[in-house]
């Protein structure tokens, strides 16, 4: 299940809890612009998060600060084109290969480098979307 939730962390809160009680599924909170409660419960219920070019944005600092403590296995990236355009490209339309500058914030945020955090994501991506095959 892919999840994108705005300003209505107690109400996304509950309703995944009550889902969950019914079965257990997997899934991730897409362009994850939520708080550290948000971010816990979804941790809690097994669930990914996935961080956008917001986060690199400077009035982002409270965002970062949550995303900071979402343990590395549990994190994506993604560009949330043609949207939400990281820094330096904010303001344009956003592609794919703008990726790389968030996650070159996030590398920076979680202490890893570039490379860890690259290994990290695909790793969790194929776990999340089990059906994907790996390339040769």
């Amino acid at each position: 299940m892919i999840v994108h939730t705005r300003d209505a962390d107690d109400d996304t809160i509950d309703i995944l809890r009550g889902e969950m009680e019914k079965g257990r599924f997997s899934g991730l909170i897409h362009c994850f612009t939520g708080t550290q409660k948000l971010a816990d419960a979804a941790l809690e219920l097994g669930l990914y998060i996935s961080v956008s070019g917001i986060a690199t944005f400077k009035n982002s600092r409270a965002l970062r600060d949550v995303i900071a403590t979402v343990p590395l296995e549990r994190l994506l990236v993604e560009t949330d084109a043609p949207f939400l355009a990281p820094v330096p490209h904010r303001g344009k339309t956003n592609e794919p290969a703008f990726v790389v500058h968030t996650a070159k914030m996030l590398a920076e945020l979680k202490g890893v480098t570039e490379g860890e955090l690259a290994k990290a994501t695909t790793e969790n991506f194929f776990r999340l979307f089990s059906k994907v095959q790996r390339p040769a």
